[in-house]
């Protein structure tokens, strides 16, 4: 049996991140299914405002519409640029500075024990290991 290489562990790194991102948003917008339906966190855009209001306790329903729209425009962009492996170190920098605030948020406004449930620490130090690695197969980085 053939080994993995560090080449293609990071290109597995970078699927695994981008989709984990994207069904996320693909939560929020209904696509995996209406609220209250299984495996459904949010199941629309009204009730992950909300989830980032409790996040942010102190920010009024505006301002979490606002904070919600910039989350969501970063895991798109992220999300892109880790599948095409375009800027892959930036992007998982940046993936991982987005969980690690994420994973901050949801420990001090929900609970510690929130961001373990849901893997965000995993996903944060996943996307560090990423950043790290270099090249990986099949990026859009090594034809540059």
């Amino acid at each position: 049996m053939k080994n993995i290489t560090i080449l293609e562990a990071g290109l597995i790194l970078r699927i695994v991140l981008a989709i984990t991102m994207l069904s996320a948003i693909a939560d929020r917008f209904g696509i995996w299914g209406a609220p209250g339906s299984h495996q459904v966190a949010w199941g629309n855009w009204d009730n992950f405002v909300t989830y980032t209001q409790t996040l942010n306790p102190y920010a009024n329903r505006t301002i979490s519409e606002i904070l919600g729209g910039v989350a969501t425009f970063f895991e798109v962009l992220l999300s892109l640029l880790l599948l095409f492996g375009f800027k892959t170190r930036l992007a998982a920098l940046g993936t991982t500075f987005l969980m690690f605030f994420f994973a901050f948020a949801m420990s001090v406004s929900v609970s510690v024990k929130a961001p373990f449930d849901y893997s965000v620490w995993t996903s944060a130090a996943a996307a560090l290991l990423l950043a790290n690695i270099g090249k990986t197969s099949y990026a859009v980085d090594n034809r540059i």
